[in-house]
């Protein structure tokens, strides 16, 4: 038996639904750092000080003059980036994250904003040499999304660093999370495999600089916390 056409009105109340569904997802992720921002910098994060690590070795090696740093957070990497650039345009989605890098870093080079990457990239000024993008994508779910954006915000030869949590930590099931007086609060995440950013990154004419991945104690006979990228915007 043939279907029954959809209606016009049952199109548009689907379309209603998954744009509701799209804010709904960025602001439990926005609520639940607002919530994590007083204890972030204060309890043990494997994760956050082993992308602190990964982004002072990759980035020690290449020059640039400025920057946009996607997911600044609390500032772990935003002073150490502008040690070394003219100027940071340090983003975040949760202003009570970005309010503890604020009361952190005075340097006159860096200006904070509050942005959904989702969302067009009205925050940036001016093309820059260095895109960061720090574990935030696994809270994305479409990849192409921010990888346009960075190939349109980036100067010729210019480098986009993206560190996240290793697919075979989501693959196990691991996700942002923290804990609260009312018990362990868990953040909506996507899981993105090593060919996603392959494929986001050939689609908008990037090049692999280099891959890495991030253990533990540097013991490679664990699973890998973190997998970072370094790609360059292509001529």
């Amino acid at each position: 038996m043939q279907k029954p056409a959809r209606s016009k009105g049952t199109c548009y109340a689907e379309t209603l639904t998954r744009v509701s569904a799209k804010y709904s997802t960025m602001r439990s992720v926005r609520q639940s750092y607002n919530s994590w921002s007083a204890t972030y910098d204060l309890v043990e994060n494997k994760t956050r000080d082993l992308e602190a690590r990964a982004c002072r070795e990759i980035l020690s090696g290449i020059s640039f003059e400025t920057v946009i740093e996607l997911g600044c957070g609390t500032g772990k990497n935003t002073e150490w980036l502008a040690e070394r650039a003219k100027h940071v345009t340090a983003i975040d989605l949760s202003e009570e994250m970005q309010a503890v890098a604020r009361q952190k870093i005075n340097a006159v080079n860096v200006s904070f904003k509050l942005a959904d990457i989702k969302e067009p990239w009205n925050f940036a000024g001016e093309n820059a040499d260095l895109i960061t993008c720090s574990l935030i994508l696994e809270h994305i779910d479409n990849l192409d999304v921010v990888f346009e954006q960075a190939a349109e915000r980036l100067n010729t030869g210019g480098h986009f660093y993206v560190c996240e949590l290793h697919p075979f930590k989501q693959y196990a099931g691991t996700k942002a999370r923290f804990e609260t007086d009312a018990g362990l609060q868990v953040l909506e995440c996507f899981t993105h495999n090593v060919s996603d950013y392959f494929h986001a990154a050939r689609a908008n004419e990037f090049s692999l600089v280099r891959l890495e991945e991030w253990f533990d104690d540097e013991n490679q006979t664990t699973m890998p916390r973190l997998i970072s990228f370094l790609f360059e915007r292509s001529p």
